[in-house]
């Protein structure tokens, strides 16, 4: 099997001297010239914990794919820290880096004819960034995720990210005092790796590897781990394997794939952004996949893994008793995955589970991942909940714990800030449904996550006596009676635009309903003295984003 079909057409063809002569100029050999290139595409940069090692894990795989017979060369890519900007502007631009992500992997790949893609990713939006890269171009190709962070300690306490977010609630509620508060964010991050828990750069490494894009355990293998700097040789070796079998991305990914990322993501507790990421994976794939499909998985899976950010445990936990694969396998053997799905290793998912070790349930044992007859919840955390508020859908993550039902008065707010300024200053009360609107896709611009808000909420002790709505993201570590994403979003003249503080909002996750308790005429009569407001940037990506971006029940897609 010829190896190097694109890049020849730069090394093999006499009338391109001038492309010889600047790989030449980089280092390449003669024998060179006729090896296959491998794009390694690092999102690593130094301002960020998840991706500050991402750039020497990325030169382990050059050198690993020499060694293989291979010619890899690096190139860069951005990422964004959505750990760094919650709580501020800077969180709009978190959702436009996944697809400037995609697009930059692509030109880079296509202008220099490489062969094959290896990705070497860490934060949230850079893994579906690099999957929706991966499709378009559908050559060869593999993401590598960086690893989870370690736990921090305070105390005895295992601390992450979220608790610094809480911490400021706790503060603001008057129940720890200010050097506690200080302790806890110096020590909630200890070193490298993405945040720890079930948030979203967990749930979709995780799910990516289910669906089959990368090598068993690389979503487990914690960043500072010493397995983490093998992960390079196996990662060499499967590209070129790949490049043997002229096996590609859209070989690989399937409706039943996609299915098997959803189920994990349910089993363990994942993030609601792993909707939006499936939506636009499954777009560039050109593979009929909804809301719907969404809910079905979700129905028929159970939540078996008590990870934070409603649960105990962090994803370094999940490594001690397995690794991912040791969860899939479990999933396999009782029916909740299509094992015949290919993967990046050239075998099949049940093939590669075939050895696992299975999980331990004695007593005992461990308690970071339940049986199912043990299930903390027996469907999914993820519901998709319709109504007159969500036209064409909105997102939930009921873990369980937060109740059924909940019907109160809204307060309603016009962006983030307002929100954080009027829960710090006791605006909400026990019974509420927070309102946060103008922050979806066009309206915010870029749908920001409102980790911060809920954190509020949580710390102020009232997570369990107010609900939260909004039509922007949440953080993979919100948790409580929460539902984002609704559709069509404010800036669209959805009817969240529509709502009044004082009106009566039920949500319901038994029938999965969002409603205001409103006459039709009620309504009609508001959107019809409804103004649409300015976009709230005039040039710019936040612009050009908010122009073409499609809905979050889309995937928030912008090549639609």
């Amino acid at each position: 099997m010829e190896l190097n079909k694109h890049s020849k057409r730069l090394t093999q063809d006499e009338s391109q001297p001038a492309s010889q002569a600047m790989l030449y100029a980089v280092g390449l050999s003669d024998e060179d010239m006729s090896k296959a290139q491998v794009g390694i595409a690092s999102t690593g940069y130094d301002g960020n914990p998840c991706n500050m090692h991402l750039n020497n894990l990325a030169a382990e795989v050059k050198i690993e794919s020499k060694i293989a017979g291979l010619v890899g060369l690096g190139f860069n890519t951005i990422g964004v820290s959505d750990g760094i900007s919650m709580g501020t502007s800077g969180m709009n631009y978190s959702l436009a880096s996944r697809d400037i992500i995609a697009d930059s992997i692509e030109t880079v790949m296509n202008a220099q004819s490489y062969d094959g893609l290896i990705s070497v990713v860490g934060c949230d939006k850079n893994m579906p960034g690099a999957v929706i890269a991966m499709l378009r171009l559908n050559r060869p190709s593999i993401m590598m995720y960086g690893g989870t962070i370690a736990s921090g300690n305070y105390k005895g306490k295992k601390l992450n990210i979220v608790s610094a977010f809480e911490a400021l609630g706790q503060k603001v509620a008057g129940e720890i005092e200010e050097e506690e508060y200080r302790e806890i964010i110096k020590r909630a991050i200890p070193g490298a790796g993405a945040c720890g828990g079930m948030y979203t750069a967990n749930t979709m490494a995780s799910a990516i590897e289910c669906m089959g894009f990368a090598l068993p355990y690389n979503s487990s293998i914690p960043a500072e781990n010493p397995n983490k700097l093998s992960e390079a040789e196996r990662t060499a070796l499967a590209i070129k394997n790949l490049l043997a079998l002229d096996l590609k991305p859209l070989d690989i990914i399937s409706k039943k794939s996609i299915e098997n990322a959803i189920a994990i993501v349910n089993a363990l507790g994942g993030s609601t952004n792993a909707v939006l990421h499936f939506l636009a994976i499954a777009h560039a794939a050109d593979i009929d996949f909804t809301l719907s499909d969404f809910q079905k998985v979700s129905d028929r899976t159970p939540l078996i893994a008590d990870l934070k950010p409603s649960g105990k445990y962090l994803m370094e936990d999940v490594h001690g008793v397995g690794g991912t694969p040791a969860v899939m396998k479990y999933l396999l053997d009782n029916g909740y995955l299509h094992g015949e799905c290919l993967t990046v290793t050239g075998k099949t998912l049940a093939e590669n589970l075939a050895h696992v070790e299975a999980l331990t349930f004695e007593e005992d044992a461990q308690d970071v991942i339940y049986p199912k007859d043990k299930a903390l919840k027996s469907s999914g955390n993820i519901q998709i909940l319709y109504g007159n508020l969500a036209n064409e859908g909105a997102v939930a993550k009921i873990s369980g714990n937060e109740g059924l039902l909940f019907e109160g008065k809204a307060v309603v707010y016009d962006g983030e800030q307002a929100a954080n300024t009027g829960i710090s200053n006791g605006e909400v009360s026990r019974g509420d449904v927070v309102v946060i609107r103008y922050v979806g896709p066009k309206g915010g611009p870029g749908m920001p996550e409102m980790l911060k808000p809920t954190s509020l909420i949580m710390g102020a002790g009232l997570g369990k006596s107010v609900a939260l709505i909004t039509d922007g993201r949440f953080s993979g570590g919100t948790h409580g009676f929460v539902v984002g994403h609704i559709t069509p979003e404010a800036q669209s003249g959805g009817t969240i635009a529509l709502l009044e503080t004082g009106d009566t909002i039920r949500i319901s996750a038994e029938n999965n309903t969002i409603n205001v308790l409103l006459s039709e005429e009620e309504l009609a009569a508001r959107k019809a003295n409804w103004i649409a407001p300015a976009l709230k940037h005039k040039k710019g990506i936040l612009y050009k984003y908010a122009k073409v971006v499609a809905s979050a029940s889309k995937g928030c897609i912008t090549d639609a």
